[in-house]
């Protein structure tokens, strides 16, 4: 399976006051921010930066982040790190997701179901970041970490989760595209039960089972919409 490529966001407007997380994930990002914190003063001028507008287009990748951020003293440049699962974390998050056909759906529309969570918990899998996982570098060379730049990119970090869980999942290292692919791999491996024919299966496993391929159709389809692409041969 080939690497995700690094997803690119779109330099951010200025907004008159700070968004407060819509989301209960996007809450818990903003809590990890405010305890990375050094000092309150800190944190402080960080959304205000945020709210400026001041920071540039913000590229993320599986383990980390970067951009640029522009203050009166000139341009910087922060790079973030959040430690992404292991190969074994990883599977059993898909595993978590696959488990209920509404999950996938529920992502893919902008949600991360408190269930998936509390049960990826349960399998050894933690999410959501705590402060001191929040490690950062940049060009200002402030002693703190993260200084107010690296406060301001976490800041609208916290917007972007908000707004797309994905966000998360790249970060932590099973992209979108990373985890369709395994879904569907997943869906294809598994012979399609027949009701009447295979007593062992249950009609609850048919619902899960023609749901999920149902969310990876509908997936597949939005992707090929974006490109510009037919999707006559995905039906």
């Amino acid at each position: 399976m080939t690497a995700a490529a690094p997803r690119h966001h779109a330099r951010l407007p200025p907004r008159r006051s700070a968004p407060r997380a819509r989301s209960w994930w996007g809450k818990a990002w903003a809590r990890a921010v405010e305890e990375s914190a050094y000092a309150q003063e800190d944190l402080l001028a960080g959304r205000k930066l945020a709210r400026a507008g001041r920071v540039g287009q913000i590229t993320v990748d599986v383990g980390g982040y970067h951009a640029a951020v522009e203050d009166d003293h000139g341009m910087w440049t922060v790079a973030g790190v959040l430690p992404v699962l292991d190969p074994g974390a990883r599977e059993a998050l898909v595993e978590t997701v696959a488990a209920e056909a509404g999950r996938i759906a529920a992502l893919l529309a902008g949600d991360l179901p408190h269930t998936l969570v509390e049960h990826a918990e349960e399998a050894g899998v933690e999410l959501l970041p705590y402060g001191g996982e929040l490690g950062s570098a940049c060009t200002c060379e402030a002693w703190t970490d993260p200084c107010r730049h690296a406060l301001a990119v976490l800041q609208q970090l916290a917007w972007l989760v908000d707004d797309d869980p994905f966000v998360l999942l790249h970060l932590r290292g099973l992209p979108r595209e990373e985890l369709l692919a395994r879904l569907h791999e997943r869906a294809e491996a598994t012979p399609a039960p027949r009701p009447g024919v295979d007593p062992g299966v249950g009609p609850e496993e048919i619902d899960v089972e023609s749901g999920l391929e149902a969310a990876l159709r509908a997936a597949r389809v939005l992707a090929a919409l974006e490109e510009g692409h037919p999707v006559d041969h995905l039906f």
